[in-house]
């Protein structure tokens, strides 16, 4: 297969217009699967955690999750999505491996929810309406493993296994309407859609929105038309992209990939493509299946889904503040810049440091910790900083330690080293390490006067007026107590012990 034509970006936006589409699908961290009482913890011994109704054997029949339905609808209401009256489950055929039943249960002209909006704030400040239409329940497949070969698929594999562990668990498939109008900004449009999405479900704790672990993936939809024609074009569908990052190389690269079939003459093909991480670039899957292709009809087994308006009610009052909304309002109280919450955002790291200050640290103290120390400890550790084994609480400890005067900055290091090593809560690290600040006056002139007969030279020049002199002594001093001293009170003494 040749290589395709990449045209230059900026070529692509002076002579077409990009229209995006997404549909994300986000497993709901429910407890058991979307029709039967399966576990859904993930990461479990292949196919363990399986029954007759997720591999679909003769007779079995499932039976709706009502938690599953609840989250959808909180969802829905999230989005600004109409929750319909009526709706109901369809089977969705096709033969592949990883779909035991060979049919997936799923929705399909009666969704839970339809005709909604999410308004996505961008880096610059400015808003982005993607209209949503619709969102609809269905069940996750198996997982396939293919063996040898170079690119992980199916293609060159010597065999291939199959997990059913994932098949059966509860997702939700939000899908947008077409969003035209974006131009050259289209691939960070994407990102922050799908960024934005991202941080509501988790605001909503409806899943763990783990893009890395397949529990949040996105489906990229995009074509090119002639720049001001209107006419739409075929569209490409990226699968299973699961990255923000990755959103955003994939739509960018489907543009340039596009741009250079149609300027070649030739008609761009409506299919499903593979996208790869290690070079940003994407690759035939399969032809493009319609509805008609997938003859949905009505599921017999299952009664129709109808929520009360009051229950719809009752979930709406449950709905949480506006992540984005949340973050303004933090960051007018704490006083810092945009570009500073953009940072914490980034770094994963906002969420610990609101609750290392809920434990009663002061805001900076907090973001300092998280934003340098912590944050280079979780990266020379390769986690997330929610990965590290020190809580918020414990962090504001040991900050409420410094401000008494109980540590030191240096000394409060050494016990969060402590806590990350599994020592024990900070008071417990700074007793079995002896690491108090030497606060008694007696011990400290014992120091500042050893220190003083040893360099008589500074004593002298403290003594002739050189105060700056003083901080030879107490680097000294501090030596002498392993930095146990109160650098502060010690310099005090120096001064007063010359005078």
């Amino acid at each position: 297969m040749t290589a395709p034509t990449l045209v230059p970006y900026d070529e692509v936006v002076e002579r077409f217009d990009p229209v995006l589409g997404l549909e994300v699908h986000v497993e709901l961290n429910t407890q058991t699967k979307m029709f039967c009482g399966c576990p859904t913890t993930f990461g479990a011994e292949p196919n363990t955690q399986v029954c007759p109704v997720c591999l679909g054997l003769p007779g079995a029949l499932p039976v709706v999750n009502r938690k599953a339905v609840e989250s959808a609808i909180r969802i829905g209401l999230a989005l600004n999505c109409t929750i319909t009256p009526w709706g109901r489950f369809a089977r969705k055929n096709y033969f592949y491996p990883d779909m035991p039943k060979n049919f997936q249960t799923s929705q399909y002209d009666e969704p839970i929810a339809v005709d909604g909006y999410l308004d996505v704030p961008l880096d610059d400040g400015s808003v982005v309406r993607v209209e949503i239409e619709r969102a609809h329940m269905e069940e996750d497949t198996g997982k396939s493993l293919h063996v040898g070969g170079s690119t992980g698929r199916i293609h060159g594999a010597e065999y291939s296994l199959l997990d059913y562990n994932r098949a059966g668990v509860p997702l939700i498939e939000i899908v947008t309407k077409m969003i035209p109008g974006t131009r050259e900004r289209a691939p960070e449009v994407a990102r922050a859609y799908v960024t934005a999405l991202r941080d509501l479900l988790r605001a909503l704790g409806v899943s763990d929105v783990r893009m890395d672990q397949g529990s949040m993936r996105c489906d990229v939809n995009l074509s090119l038309s002639p720049r001001d024609s209107g006419v739409l074009g075929t569209r490409s569908e990226t699968k299973n992209v699961n990255s923000l990052r990755s959103v955003e190389r994939a739509v960018r690269y489907e543009m340039t990939r596009q741009a250079g079939v149609l300027l070649a003459g030739e008609r761009v093909v409506q299919e499903t493509r593979h996208f790869d991480e290690s070079t940003g670039s994407t690759s035939p899957g399969r032809t493009k299946e319609t509805a008609e292709d997938y003859r949905y009809f009505p599921e017999p087994d299952l009664v129709p889904i109808a929520p009360p308006a009051e229950w719809v009610e009752e979930l709406r009052a449950t709905l949480p503040e506006l992540p984005w909304e949340h973050r303004r309002r933090i960051q007018a109280e704490w006083g810092i810049s945009d570009a500073e919450m953009r940072d914490l955002v980034n770094a994963g790291v906002l969420e610990l440091i609101e609750a290392t200050v809920a434990a009663g640290a002061p805001a900076g103290e907090a973001r300092s910790w998280w934003v340098s120390y912590l944050t280079q400890q979780a990266n020379t550790r390769g986690v997330e900083p929610t990965g590290l084994p020190i809580t918020p609480a414990q962090l504001a400890r040991v900050i409420a330690l410094v401000a008494s005067g109980e540590l030191n900055n240096k000394l409060a290091r050494q016990v969060v080293d402590g806590v990350l090593a599994g020592e024990g809560e900070p008071d417990e690290v700074v007793a079995a390490r002896g690491l108090a600040v030497v606060s008694d006056d007696s011990a400290l002139i014992a120091a500042v006067d050893e220190a003083l007969a040893a360099q008589p030279d500074v004593a002298e020049k403290i003594r002739g007026g050189k105060v700056a002199a003083a901080g030879a002594i107490v680097g000294a001093v501090m030596k002498a107590t392993k930095g146990q001293a109160d650098a502060k009170r010690v310099r005090e003494l120096v001064i007063e012990r010359c005078s």
